[in-house]
């Protein structure tokens, strides 16, 4: 991979550290808000390495990062049920969970899609009426009104009901904590939401 070995040269490092150093005038603040970031600084140091000249607060992270694991885990629990289509934008399928994530659950043969928009579960909802498609609604601030908005309602706007829970993990949004809800827009679709 290019630019690979730059990334683990300690000689270039130091001498970016010693930039820095000669650089700063005074004590930085920066704010990093992906938890991919603040992972990589923690890890490789930067944070003592620039102790002087960098004051680093940590961010709140992207949803992706900041997801509760326990909704992880019971998003990996839904995914490998057999009558279930599980639809997630891709950057979660690498997230993982207590033991595993959705790639080792679609490996293992859970039927696990990425989609591009909630508008393509809600296409699979209407092609796969005999099974439940579930949208892991998951996602930046800039694809929530699109899932909000997605799936498709009834002639009057009323939902239709919601199909019986099926045996296993408690069903969606129930945790104590209350952020995450189902919302039965759709037969056979549900949305496991963070708004």
């Amino acid at each position: 991979m290019k630019y690979l070995t730059e990334f683990h040269d300690p000689e270039l490092a130091r001498r970016l550290l010693d930039s820095i150093a000669a650089t700063a005038t005074r004590r930085w603040t920066l704010m990093e808000v992906c938890g991919g970031q603040t992972h990589a600084i923690i890890r490789h140091g930067l944070d003592q390495l620039l102790a002087d000249q960098v004051e680093f607060i940590h961010g709140p992270g992207c949803p992706v990062c900041v997801t509760p694991l326990e909704m992880i885990d019971r998003a990996l629990a839904i995914a490998a049920r057999p009558e279930v289509i599980f639809c997630s934008f891709g950057d979660m399928l690498r997230v993982p969970g207590s033991e595993t994530d959705l790639f080792s659950v679609r490996a293992r043969g859970g039927d696990v899609r990425v989609v591009y928009s909630p508008l393509d579960a809600v296409k699979l909802a209407e092609a796969h009426r005999d099974r439940q498609v579930v949208f892991f609604a998951v996602g930046f601030e800039t694809t929530a009104p699109g899932a909000g908005g997605a799936p498709p309602r009834r002639p009057g706007g009323a939902p239709p009901p919601p199909p019986p829970p099926p045996p296993g993990p408690p069903p969606l949004g129930s945790t104590p904590r209350g952020s995450q809800v189902v919302t039965p827009n759709h037969p056979g679709l549900h949305s496991m939401n963070r708004y």
